[in-house]
Protein backbone atom coordinates (compact mmCIF):
# COMPACT_ATOMS: atom_id res chain seq x y z
CA UNK A 1 0.00 0.00 0.00
CA UNK A 2 1.58 3.93 -1.20
CA UNK A 3 2.10 5.99 1.82
CA UNK A 4 1.20 9.27 0.76
CA UNK A 5 2.87 12.40 2.68
CA UNK A 6 1.08 15.86 3.23
CA UNK A 7 3.08 18.65 3.99
CA UNK A 8 1.84 21.31 6.28
CA UNK A 9 1.25 23.58 3.61
CA UNK A 10 -0.93 20.70 1.54
CA UNK A 11 -3.12 20.53 4.67
CA UNK A 12 -3.14 24.48 4.64
CA UNK A 13 -3.92 24.84 0.63
CA UNK A 14 -6.46 21.85 1.24
CA UNK A 15 -7.97 24.15 4.19
CA UNK A 16 -8.57 26.60 2.10
CA UNK A 17 -9.60 25.45 -0.68
CA UNK A 18 -12.73 24.70 1.64
CA UNK A 19 -13.15 28.37 1.86
CA UNK A 20 -12.31 29.30 -1.84
CA UNK A 21 -9.05 31.52 -1.47
CA UNK A 22 -6.94 28.72 -2.44
CA UNK A 23 -6.07 30.71 -5.68
CA UNK A 24 -5.25 33.93 -3.47
CA UNK A 25 -2.45 32.13 -1.48
CA UNK A 26 -1.03 30.20 -5.04
CA UNK A 27 -0.79 33.69 -6.20
CA UNK A 28 0.62 35.44 -3.81
CA UNK A 29 3.50 32.98 -3.08
CA UNK A 30 4.47 32.75 -6.62
CA UNK A 31 7.63 34.37 -8.93
CA UNK A 32 6.41 36.75 -11.26
CA UNK A 33 6.14 35.88 -14.63
CA UNK A 34 9.35 37.07 -16.80
CA UNK A 35 9.40 37.50 -20.09
CA UNK A 36 13.34 38.34 -19.43
CA UNK A 37 14.38 35.19 -17.20
CA UNK A 38 14.49 32.91 -14.30
CA UNK A 39 15.80 31.15 -11.56
CA UNK A 40 17.05 27.96 -13.94
CA UNK A 41 18.53 30.64 -16.43
CA UNK A 42 22.29 30.16 -15.93
CA UNK A 43 24.83 33.38 -15.35
CA UNK A 44 27.70 34.00 -16.96
CA UNK A 45 30.61 30.96 -15.88
CA UNK A 46 33.33 33.01 -16.47
CA UNK A 47 34.00 36.75 -15.78
CA UNK A 48 37.50 37.75 -17.41
CA UNK A 49 39.51 40.43 -15.92
CA UNK A 50 42.25 42.28 -18.42
CA UNK A 51 44.30 45.67 -17.35
CA UNK A 52 43.17 48.49 -20.20
CA UNK A 53 44.23 51.73 -19.92
CA UNK A 54 43.37 52.94 -16.58
CA UNK A 55 41.27 50.49 -15.96
CA UNK A 56 41.14 46.17 -15.09
CA UNK A 57 37.90 45.43 -16.71
CA UNK A 58 35.72 42.76 -15.98
CA UNK A 59 34.42 40.86 -19.20
CA UNK A 60 32.78 37.70 -20.77
CA UNK A 61 33.44 36.18 -24.09
CA UNK A 62 31.71 34.00 -26.12
CA UNK A 63 31.67 31.88 -29.21
CA UNK A 64 34.89 30.56 -31.15
CA UNK A 65 38.34 32.84 -30.69
CA UNK A 66 38.92 33.19 -34.16
CA UNK A 67 35.12 34.25 -35.22
CA UNK A 68 34.02 37.64 -36.14
CA UNK A 69 34.55 40.07 -32.69
CA UNK A 70 31.48 41.44 -31.45
CA UNK A 71 31.43 44.52 -29.16
CA UNK A 72 28.54 44.80 -26.78
CA UNK A 73 27.96 48.15 -24.50
CA UNK A 74 25.64 48.92 -21.64
CA UNK A 75 23.82 51.11 -20.53
CA UNK A 76 22.92 52.72 -16.76
CA UNK A 77 21.46 50.98 -15.05
CA UNK A 78 21.66 47.62 -16.37
CA UNK A 79 25.25 45.56 -17.28
CA UNK A 80 26.36 42.79 -18.86
CA UNK A 81 23.29 40.60 -18.69
CA UNK A 82 21.72 42.38 -20.78
CA UNK A 83 23.66 40.35 -23.80
CA UNK A 84 23.52 36.96 -22.10
CA UNK A 85 20.81 35.55 -24.78
CA UNK A 86 22.29 37.95 -27.27
CA UNK A 87 25.46 36.46 -26.70
CA UNK A 88 24.40 33.00 -26.92
CA UNK A 89 22.53 33.01 -30.39
CA UNK A 90 25.50 35.36 -31.93
CA UNK A 91 27.89 32.61 -30.45
CA UNK A 92 26.44 30.10 -32.16
CA UNK A 93 26.09 31.92 -35.28
CA UNK A 94 29.93 31.53 -34.92
CA UNK A 95 31.09 34.96 -33.78
CA UNK A 96 33.55 36.20 -30.89
CA UNK A 97 31.17 37.85 -28.45
CA UNK A 98 32.88 40.40 -26.03
CA UNK A 99 30.49 42.09 -23.05
CA UNK A 100 32.82 44.35 -20.46
CA UNK A 101 31.50 45.71 -17.93
CA UNK A 102 31.82 49.90 -18.06
CA UNK A 103 33.16 51.98 -15.57
CA UNK A 104 31.71 52.23 -12.52
CA UNK A 105 29.67 48.36 -12.74
CA UNK A 106 30.93 44.93 -11.96
CA UNK A 107 34.44 44.00 -11.77
CA UNK A 108 35.69 46.67 -13.53
CA UNK A 109 37.59 49.09 -11.44
CA UNK A 110 40.58 51.50 -11.86
CA UNK A 111 44.22 50.80 -11.14
CA UNK A 112 45.02 53.90 -9.17
CA UNK A 113 42.95 55.76 -6.06
CA UNK A 114 44.03 58.79 -7.86
CA UNK A 115 42.59 58.53 -11.03
CA UNK A 116 39.31 60.67 -10.68
CA UNK A 117 36.38 58.59 -11.27
CA UNK A 118 35.14 60.73 -14.24
CA UNK A 119 31.39 59.55 -16.08
CA UNK A 120 31.89 62.09 -19.41
CA UNK A 121 30.58 60.83 -22.67
CA UNK A 122 34.43 60.36 -24.30
CA UNK A 123 35.76 58.71 -21.28
CA UNK A 124 34.01 55.16 -21.82
CA UNK A 125 34.75 55.22 -25.21
CA UNK A 126 38.16 55.66 -24.58
CA UNK A 127 38.27 52.82 -21.96
CA UNK A 128 36.80 50.53 -24.90
CA UNK A 129 39.50 51.26 -27.64
CA UNK A 130 41.86 50.30 -24.81
CA UNK A 131 40.21 47.31 -24.13
CA UNK A 132 39.91 46.34 -27.73
CA UNK A 133 44.25 46.93 -27.96
CA UNK A 134 45.38 45.11 -25.56
CA UNK A 135 43.03 41.99 -26.50
CA UNK A 136 44.64 42.68 -29.94
CA UNK A 137 41.10 43.41 -31.84
CA UNK A 138 41.62 45.10 -34.56
CA UNK A 139 38.12 46.41 -35.57
CA UNK A 140 34.47 44.83 -34.04
CA UNK A 141 30.99 45.16 -35.09
CA UNK A 142 29.80 47.19 -32.68
CA UNK A 143 26.19 47.55 -30.56
CA UNK A 144 25.19 49.16 -27.62
CA UNK A 145 22.19 51.01 -26.17
CA UNK A 146 21.73 53.86 -23.84
CA UNK A 147 25.30 54.68 -22.52
CA UNK A 148 26.63 51.68 -24.36
CA UNK A 149 24.79 52.90 -27.57
CA UNK A 150 26.55 56.60 -27.03
CA UNK A 151 29.61 54.88 -26.50
CA UNK A 152 29.50 52.93 -29.96
CA UNK A 153 28.47 56.36 -31.51
CA UNK A 154 31.42 58.12 -30.66
CA UNK A 155 33.77 55.14 -31.67
CA UNK A 156 32.17 54.80 -34.80
CA UNK A 157 32.27 58.66 -35.21
CA UNK A 158 36.18 58.80 -34.01
CA UNK A 159 37.70 55.87 -35.06
CA UNK A 160 35.84 54.43 -37.76
CA UNK A 161 38.30 51.98 -38.63
CA UNK A 162 38.07 50.08 -35.31
CA UNK A 163 33.91 49.48 -36.33
CA UNK A 164 33.16 47.54 -39.11
CA UNK A 165 29.47 47.93 -38.05
CA UNK A 166 27.00 49.41 -35.89
CA UNK A 167 23.97 48.73 -34.11
CA UNK A 168 22.41 51.59 -31.65
CA UNK A 169 19.81 51.29 -29.81
CA UNK A 170 18.08 55.06 -30.00
CA UNK A 171 20.03 55.98 -33.02
CA UNK A 172 22.43 59.03 -32.83
CA UNK A 173 23.20 59.82 -29.05
CA UNK A 174 26.59 62.13 -29.20
CA UNK A 175 26.09 65.09 -27.43
CA UNK A 176 27.58 67.96 -26.15
CA UNK A 177 27.90 70.05 -22.86
CA UNK A 178 26.62 73.39 -24.93
CA UNK A 179 24.20 71.51 -27.00
CA UNK A 180 22.61 70.24 -23.39
CA UNK A 181 22.18 73.57 -22.29
CA UNK A 182 19.51 74.28 -24.56
CA UNK A 183 15.95 73.85 -23.04
CA UNK A 184 13.10 70.91 -23.71
CA UNK A 185 9.57 70.91 -23.82
CA UNK A 186 8.39 70.88 -20.46
CA UNK A 187 6.79 66.94 -21.45
CA UNK A 188 10.75 66.17 -22.43
CA UNK A 189 12.12 67.60 -19.04
CA UNK A 190 10.43 65.90 -17.11
CA UNK A 191 11.63 62.59 -18.62
CA UNK A 192 14.65 63.92 -17.25
CA UNK A 193 13.96 64.24 -13.76
CA UNK A 194 16.83 61.88 -12.31
CA UNK A 195 19.54 63.94 -14.20
CA UNK A 196 18.23 67.62 -12.21
CA UNK A 197 18.17 64.92 -8.62
CA UNK A 198 21.56 63.92 -9.36
CA UNK A 199 22.60 67.72 -9.46
CA UNK A 200 21.95 67.77 -6.23
CA UNK A 201 23.85 67.28 -3.46
CA UNK A 202 20.80 65.78 -1.90
CA UNK A 203 20.16 63.81 -4.93
CA UNK A 204 23.63 61.88 -4.66
CA UNK A 205 23.02 61.30 -0.98
CA UNK A 206 19.44 59.81 -1.80
CA UNK A 207 21.06 57.40 -4.93
CA UNK A 208 23.79 56.10 -2.40
CA UNK A 209 21.44 55.28 -0.29
CA UNK A 210 18.93 54.10 -2.53
CA UNK A 211 20.58 52.09 -5.51
CA UNK A 212 19.09 49.33 -5.33
CA UNK A 213 15.74 50.96 -5.31
CA UNK A 214 15.90 53.43 -7.37
CA UNK A 215 17.50 51.54 -10.44
CA UNK A 216 14.71 49.32 -10.26
CA UNK A 217 12.32 51.89 -10.66
CA UNK A 218 14.41 53.35 -13.70
CA UNK A 219 13.62 49.74 -15.11
CA UNK A 220 9.73 49.73 -14.24
CA UNK A 221 9.63 53.30 -15.68
CA UNK A 222 12.13 52.86 -19.11
CA UNK A 223 10.48 49.66 -20.06
CA UNK A 224 7.00 49.94 -19.37
CA UNK A 225 5.90 46.62 -20.43
CA UNK A 226 8.69 44.26 -19.87
CA UNK A 227 7.48 41.92 -16.78
CA UNK A 228 10.90 41.14 -15.29
CA UNK A 229 11.46 39.15 -12.20
CA UNK A 230 13.32 39.96 -9.10
CA UNK A 231 16.11 37.14 -9.84
CA UNK A 232 16.33 39.12 -12.74
CA UNK A 233 17.20 42.51 -11.53
CA UNK A 234 19.35 41.18 -8.65
CA UNK A 235 21.34 39.44 -11.23
CA UNK A 236 22.23 42.90 -12.50
CA UNK A 237 21.91 44.85 -9.10
CA UNK A 238 24.92 43.29 -8.08
CA UNK A 239 26.94 45.36 -10.69
CA UNK A 240 25.93 48.42 -8.79
CA UNK A 241 27.76 47.62 -5.84
CA UNK A 242 31.23 49.04 -7.76
CA UNK A 243 32.55 50.96 -5.61
CA UNK A 244 32.67 53.99 -7.90
CA UNK A 245 29.81 53.12 -9.16
CA UNK A 246 27.87 56.11 -7.22
CA UNK A 247 30.78 58.61 -8.46
CA UNK A 248 30.52 57.61 -12.02
CA UNK A 249 26.53 58.10 -12.34
CA UNK A 250 26.47 61.02 -10.34
CA UNK A 251 29.24 62.50 -12.67
CA UNK A 252 28.13 61.15 -15.71
CA UNK A 253 24.78 63.36 -15.16
CA UNK A 254 26.46 66.49 -13.89
CA UNK A 255 29.03 66.24 -16.27
CA UNK A 256 26.10 66.87 -19.58
CA UNK A 257 24.77 69.63 -17.77
CA UNK A 258 27.88 71.58 -17.42
CA UNK A 259 28.08 71.27 -13.83
CA UNK A 260 31.16 68.99 -14.08
CA UNK A 261 34.48 69.09 -15.89
CA UNK A 262 35.67 66.94 -18.02
CA UNK A 263 39.33 66.18 -17.85
CA UNK A 264 41.73 68.34 -19.94
CA UNK A 265 43.36 64.80 -22.17
CA UNK A 266 39.70 64.88 -23.01
CA UNK A 267 39.15 68.35 -24.28
CA UNK A 268 40.09 67.41 -28.06
CA UNK A 269 37.83 64.37 -28.20
CA UNK A 270 35.15 66.40 -27.02
CA UNK A 271 35.50 69.23 -29.46
CA UNK A 272 35.26 66.96 -32.20
CA UNK A 273 32.29 65.78 -31.08
CA UNK A 274 30.64 68.91 -29.84
CA UNK A 275 30.54 69.22 -33.86
CA UNK A 276 28.38 65.88 -33.95
CA UNK A 277 30.48 64.32 -36.62
CA UNK A 278 28.47 62.14 -39.35
CA UNK A 279 28.73 58.22 -38.68
CA UNK A 280 29.41 56.58 -42.26
CA UNK A 281 30.01 53.09 -41.21
CA UNK A 282 27.22 50.18 -41.89
CA UNK A 283 24.58 51.20 -39.04
CA UNK A 284 21.29 50.02 -37.73
CA UNK A 285 19.66 52.11 -35.16
CA UNK A 286 16.35 50.30 -33.47
CA UNK A 287 13.94 51.87 -30.92
CA UNK A 288 11.43 49.87 -28.82
CA UNK A 289 7.81 51.54 -29.30
CA UNK A 290 7.38 51.32 -25.47
CA UNK A 291 10.73 53.03 -24.09
CA UNK A 292 9.60 55.18 -21.22
CA UNK A 293 12.91 56.57 -21.21
CA UNK A 294 14.03 59.82 -23.10
CA UNK A 295 14.80 59.31 -26.29
CA UNK A 296 15.46 60.88 -29.57
CA UNK A 297 12.67 60.60 -32.49
CA UNK A 298 14.38 58.34 -34.99
CA UNK A 299 13.43 60.97 -38.08
CA UNK A 300 15.86 63.65 -36.21
CA UNK A 301 19.26 61.64 -36.55
CA UNK A 302 18.47 59.52 -39.84
CA UNK A 303 21.05 61.74 -41.21
CA UNK A 304 23.81 61.69 -39.57
CA UNK A 305 24.56 58.01 -40.18
CA UNK A 306 25.95 58.43 -44.18
CA UNK A 307 27.21 55.05 -45.09
CA UNK A 308 24.53 52.24 -45.62
CA UNK A 309 21.95 52.35 -43.06
CA UNK A 310 18.57 51.51 -41.75
CA UNK A 311 16.37 51.85 -38.69
CA UNK A 312 13.78 49.32 -36.93
CA UNK A 313 10.91 50.33 -34.70
CA UNK A 314 10.37 47.15 -32.89
CA UNK A 315 6.94 46.63 -31.00
CA UNK A 316 6.38 46.54 -27.51
CA UNK A 317 9.82 46.69 -26.18
CA UNK A 318 10.90 49.52 -24.15
CA UNK A 319 14.57 50.75 -23.01
CA UNK A 320 16.56 47.60 -22.64
CA UNK A 321 15.61 46.44 -25.81
CA UNK A 322 18.47 43.87 -26.13
CA UNK A 323 17.31 41.87 -23.19
CA UNK A 324 13.54 42.29 -23.91
CA UNK A 325 13.93 41.15 -27.53
CA UNK A 326 17.03 39.22 -28.31
CA UNK A 327 16.27 38.08 -30.71
CA UNK A 328 15.88 41.67 -32.78
CA UNK A 329 18.91 42.93 -31.08
CA UNK A 330 20.93 39.92 -32.76
CA UNK A 331 19.10 39.51 -35.86
CA UNK A 332 20.10 43.50 -36.29
CA UNK A 333 24.09 42.57 -35.61
CA UNK A 334 23.36 39.81 -38.26
CA UNK A 335 22.46 41.92 -40.83
CA UNK A 336 25.37 44.42 -40.53
CA UNK A 337 27.34 41.48 -40.66
CA UNK A 338 25.79 40.67 -43.61
CA UNK A 339 26.05 44.12 -45.42
CA UNK A 340 30.09 43.64 -44.50
CA UNK A 341 30.59 40.24 -46.06
CA UNK A 342 29.19 41.31 -48.79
Amino acid sequence: MMKTQITFRGLLLIALQLFGISAVLAQSSAEPISSGGNRNEQTFSDIKQIKAGVLDVGYVEAGPIDGQPVLLLHGWPYDIYSYKKVSEILAAKGFRVLIPYLRGYGSTTFLSQETRRNGQQSAFAVDIIAFMDVLNVKNAIVGGFDWGARTADIMAALWPERVKGLVSVSGYLIGSQKGNQAPLQPQAEQLWWYQYYFATERGAAGYEANTYEFNKLIWQTASPTWKFDKYTYDRSAASFKNPDHIKIVIDNCRWRLGLAKGEVKYDELEAKLAKFPSINVPTITLEGDANGAPHPDPGTYAARFTGKYAHYTIKGIGHNLPQEDPEAFANAILEVAGWINQ
